[in-house]
């Protein structure tokens, strides 16, 4: 079993489940919790980074779908066996609590939703606009 969640790095909470990071760099801010885990693969490409919403997520999802959902998932459940928690929070930058923000990891959760069915729920508070992407490092 696997069930994932995303949020922010300064949002986290332990109790929450496994924090994982998927951005190209960690933070560099000091973390309350320890953070073992990275999903490199996860996170989006330079090339890419600068581009208008609708372009990144289609060459994002486009490297997702190179990837596939059985190595996501299995790359997943190895962190998730190893430290015996089912739950995985996804970790990036963005505070999506502000009206003009998006990011990288609500495009995961909705590729991942087409691709398996299965819902990533945001554990921080979201705004019901559309997101822009700042910057991820």
């Amino acid at each position: 079993m696997l069930t994932l969640f995303t949020n922010r790095f300064q949002a986290y909470q332990p109790p929450q489940g496994v924090p994982v990071r998927i951005t190209l760099g960690a933070p560099r801010f000091k973390l309350p919790y320890s953070l073992t885990h990275s999903v490199r693969e996860l996170a989006p490409r330079r090339e890419y980074l600068s581009r208008p919403e609708p372009e990144f997520a289609k060459a994002y999802r486009a490297d997702l779908d190179q990837l596939g959902p059985a190595r996501i998932a299995e790359r997943l459940r190895q962190i998730a066996q190893a430290e015996g928690d089912h739950r995985l929070v996804l970790l990036c930058f963005e505070d999506l609590a502000k009206p003009t923000l998006w990011c990288h990891r609500r495009v995961f959760a909705a590729w991942w939703k087409d691709v398996t069915g299965d819902e990533v729920r945001e554990l921080s508070p979201m705004e019901d606009t559309p997101y822009r992407q700042d910057t991820l490092m």
